[in-house]
């Protein structure tokens, strides 16, 4: 029997209505994407995508290149965490590249070594007062910087009524500019051994494991992850129902902005130095990312697990085109291709959820 009414109040239920998780279908591309590469690399390069194939190695899987996928996406994955929540919510952002860029000059300047080699750093941009200072100086500043960022881009949202492309489009021109106007467009290198440890080895993949770990649960049980659906599904309705939509919209976009800068530390510890160019095309790649793992970009919908697996699929896709030798040009073509197509999946989705 398809159809049964118990406990239902007369309304039937048919199982055949019944959809799977999000999340699985996202881990089901996930899957078939990488079976894809790998028996395109036994067929054509005689070689595996993810398993072992090295004599002198024990492992079975392909340690090296597992570890590349997730460290190459780990710090653009820290953006899409706090790029996931203002979708959720209802809006987009934009400037999370631009605010990497400005974020990581500012921090790198209060990072730096006074001596380099026995010498004085030649890119000090303060005097000795900002040289060797503690790890936790330029971590702080660097994450102030990133909620004024945040918060400024929710302010106009929430009070001005600007639609969220215009105020964020207008922080990733400012803070571009700014992070060019810092140092003249010169590079800031030369941080501290402290600082520099940040981003050194897998500690970048392990820091978003932890937030993503950590925003899940806040997605999850909280009162601010429960507000972030209500006010994206519903704007008029959270408002009625006693949510202060204003307030929540400044914290979204200020907690975007404190992940953006956090990447930004991350990035530039890892590289040792920072420039103006630093985390360009970062915000594309942070959304999609997010509607790849099923963030619907109306709003109410999506989470952070599904970021995460969408920030799998990127590392991926970019790893296997790097196996097959493909130049790097192709990978920039399918990157835009996945952005469209995410995009689409999305629209599709939603209409299918209306049809139904």
């Amino acid at each position: 029997m398809s159809h049964a009414t118990h406990g239902l109040g007369g309304l039937k239920y048919d199982p055949a209505k019944r959809t799977r998780p999000q999340e699985l279908n996202v881990f089901v591309a996930l899957v078939l994407i990488v079976v894809t590469f790998e028996v395109i690399g036994r067929l054509f390069l005689g070689d595996s995508f993810l398993f072992n194939t090295r004599a002198n190695v024990d492992a079975v899987f392909n340690t090296a290149r597992l570890s590349i996928i997730i460290l190459q996406v780990s710090i653009v994955g820290i953006i899409a965490l706090g790029v996931t929540q203002v979708i959720i919510s209802g809006g987009i952002d934009l400037s999370s590249g631009s605010v990497v860029g400005a974020t990581a000059m500012v921090t790198m300047s209060f990072a730096q070594t006074a001596l380099v080699n026995g010498n004085p750093n030649p890119k000090a941009i303060f005097g000795d007062w900002a040289m060797d200072l503690p790890v936790l100086v330029p971590l702080l500043v660097g994450l102030v910087c990133g909620v004024i960022a945040g918060v400024i881009n929710g302010t106009l949202v929430a009070y001005t009524r600007i639609p969220p492309f215009i105020a964020t489009l207008g922080m990733m021109v400012t803070a571009r500019g700014f992070s060019r106007w810092w140092s003249n467009g010169n590079p800031i290198s030369f941080p501290t051994e402290s600082y520099a440890a940040i981003g050194k080895g897998m500690m970048p993949v392990a820091i978003f494991v932890a937030l993503a770990i950590l925003f899940h649960c806040v997605m999850t049980y909280t009162r601010y992850g429960k507000h972030c659906y209500a006010v994206g599904s519903n704007e008029q309705a959270a408002r009625m129902s006693g949510i202060n939509v204003n307030h929540h919209k400044v914290l979204v976009f200020a907690l975007a902005g404190m992940l953006a800068a956090l990447a930004a530390v991350v990035l530039s510890s890892k590289n040792l130095t920072a420039q103006a160019g630093m985390g360009v095309m970062y915000e594309l790649d942070a959304i999609a990312m997010a509607v790849i793992g099923g963030v619907s970009l109306q709003g109410g919908r999506g989470s952070i697990l599904g970021t995460v697996l969408g920030a799998l699929i990127f590392g991926v896709i970019i790893s296997g085109f790097t196996f097959l030798r493909l130049d790097a040009y192709y990978q920039e073509m399918v990157k835009g291709v996945i952005i469209v197509g995410a995009v689409v999946l999305d629209q599709w989705r939603q209409r299918s959820r209306s049809r139904g």
